[in-house]
């Protein structure tokens, strides 16, 4: 077939390059792996094949995430709240309301990250050869130990990305089934799509991310899937996915490969994800049930507001108080934030993305100190209902207790915020861990103190 004609989508400041091929009565979103060339992709035939019959199901919408292929290339380290703004914005581009969305390897996190945080976008989910996390942890003990990441990245000095022993194991990896020319073709286009140094940038964001807080929050049909010979760390969060995604299905296929094509058995991986698009299309309802969202709330309060009120009387004291309210909303506004409601002198505030969040945060502590008052505040991102206007859970319950921990002029986060702006830029200082009132178990808390770019 001929190469779908390039386009480009803006995302706060960035081009995102994407193609758009096939038509039929639903859109299908492919966030692909590491790296990709959409051009150069179609050189790569199981890869053209995988798209091409994706094309006979409905409308697909291919890109380049930002930093690789002919997407923005310096944009720093991109982080998951802007790959996920990324997907919005290519949807956007094309008029898609709503979409399937495909996520394969690294593309899957992303994916599942959209997926809670735009339930109203997303009407089915596949991760294949995906994982939420990389690194071991007690609670994730399938991860890559210290270890082990070290000896990883000695191998990578040695064998920076071009390195041919490299590209042919990675090669081997992803189309262990292909033809050898095939594997010249996707080792062609990895080269033209990244460089050593966006590799690494892209490898130090992926070993800090966790976004296991947020998979309860996904309300859309969910399919998991990898081959049972895959890479241990791979299969071990394939299965994290499937246990953490309300009413996830999940497939072990056998044989080996890394993404649903080039592998042991394309035709049988394609009929997988074909009959759960079929199923999950019949089962869509025509307006979607958005009362469930992964959300980051922040909440600010003014420090020593009793004492503030009575010092300056009333009258002074609401006037105040009115400039106090206009400059945070300024601010929500600026930072794509929604007002959910004032607490006396305090707000209750959500957003889409913790990293906006801290930034807004950091901004309303420092712009009311010219008003002469202090503010603390305190964010957590975890699954919300929306009730009405208003939004509700035990995630409001723990940005309010984390909120109430914060110090004067302090932006306090919970570990979930912590796990999900890995790359952001953002420097944190461990506080330790603390009880918060009404929850169980003890809860690691970080004060904000930088932020880089």
């Amino acid at each position: 077939m001929l190469t779908p004609r390039v386009q480009f989508a803006e995302s706060g400041g960035v081009r995102i390059a994407y193609q758009v091929l096939g038509k039929g009565p639903y859109d299908i979103v492919y966030a692909p792996s590491h790296v990709t060339h959409v051009e150069l992709v179609w050189k790569v035939r199981p890869w053209a094949d995988f798209l091409a019959r994706l094309g006979e199901l409905g409308r697909v919408i291919v890109f380049d995430k930002r930093g690789t292929g002919l997407s923005d290339r310096s944009v720093g380290v991109p982080h998951m709240e802007e790959r996920t703004d990324d997907i919005r914005a290519v949807m956007d581009a094309v008029g898609s309301r709503r979409a399937a969305i495909i996520g394969t390897s690294e593309g899957g996190t992303m994916c599942s990250l959209f997926a809670a945080t735009f339930p109203e976008r997303c009407w089915a989910l596949v991760l294949w050869g995906s994982l939420p996390r990389l690194r071991f942890a007690r609670d994730y003990r399938g991860g890559a130990t210290e270890e082990e990441l070290e000896e990883a990245d000695a191998w990578l000095d040695e064998h920076p990305w071009g390195d041919h022993d490299r590209m042919t194991g990675q090669a081997e990896w992803i189309l262990p089934s292909a033809r050898p020319s095939d594997r010249r073709a996707l080792i062609t286009m990895m080269l033209a799509g990244a460089d050593d140094k966006s590799m690494r940038s892209l490898g130090e964001m992926n070993r800090d991310m966790d976004v296991r807080g947020a998979l309860p929050a996904i309300s859309a049909p969910t399919l998991v899937a990898c081959w049972e010979q895959e890479r241990p760390h791979i299969t071990y969060g394939s299965r994290a996915f499937a246990d953490l995604i309300p009413e996830a299905a999940f497939v072990e296929l056998p044989g080996k490969g890394h993404l649903p094509f080039g592998g042991s058995d394309d035709a049988r991986a394609f009929a997988h994800i074909e009959e759960f698009l079929r199923r999950s299309w019949e089962g869509a309802p025509g307006k979607p049930e958005t009362d469930r969202l992964l959300a980051t709330v922040l909440f600010t309060d003014i420090v020593g507001s009793t004492d503030k009120a009575v010092a300056l009387g009333d009258h002074n004291w609401l006037g105040l108080l009115e400039r106090y309210y206009a400059t945070v909303r300024l601010l929500l506004a600026r930072y794509r934030g929604v007002e959910v409601n004032t607490l006396g002198d305090g707000f209750l505030a959500r957003f889409d993305g913790p990293a906006r969040a801290i930034r807004c945060a950091d901004e309303i502590v420092k712009s009311v100190r010219g008003l002469g008052i202090e503010v603390r505040a305190g964010l957590h991102t975890g699954e919300c209902e929306k009730v009405g206007g208003d939004i509700g859970g035990i995630a409001v319950h723990i940005g309010a207790r984390v909120a109430s921990l914060a110090a004067s002029g302090e932006v306090l986060v919970s570990q979930t915020v912590k796990d999900i702006i890995a790359g952001s830029g953002i420097t944190l200082e461990d506080r330790g861990g603390a009880v918060l009132k009404g929850l169980p178990g003890e809860w690691l808390l970080y004060r904000v103190t930088g932020f880089a770019g």
